[in-house]
């Protein structure tokens, strides 16, 4: 047997795959998810300043508000604070984590 290349191969195994139904990955998952996608944004080079999010119109958290409204660097402001949130670990562990925060990303997560 010839060998394919990765595409190919993957495409023909989702041509054999039969989706029964369509459910939505779990909150912990898509936390988990995300927490490893900033992380590893995070070791690539500065996030964007919370300064400059607020200013594009995103919401941030109440934490997120107090860091951007105090009297740092904007070095800073761009460093993960959801790394050292208690929110995110509870997302991460548990199913329904009782997070209510307005611009929480892992309530908007949870609520996805």
């Amino acid at each position: 047997m010839r060998s394919l290349p990765d595409e190919e191969f993957m495409e023909r195994i989702a041509d054999e795959v039969e989706l029964t139904e369509s459910e939505a990955a779990p909150a912990r998952l898509k936390a988990k998810v995300y927490s490893a996608l900033v992380q590893r944004q995070s070791e690539t080079g500065p996030l964007m300043s919370l300064t400059e999010i607020d200013a594009c119109g995103s919401k941030l958290c109440v934490f997120e508000n107090l860091v951007r409204i105090a009297p740092v660097g904007e070095r800073a402001k761009s460093l993960n604070i959801c790394r050292v949130c208690h929110a995110r670990v509870l997302a991460e562990h548990t199913g329904n984590a009782p997070i209510y925060w307005s611009g929480c990303p892992y309530v908007q997560l949870k609520n996805a």
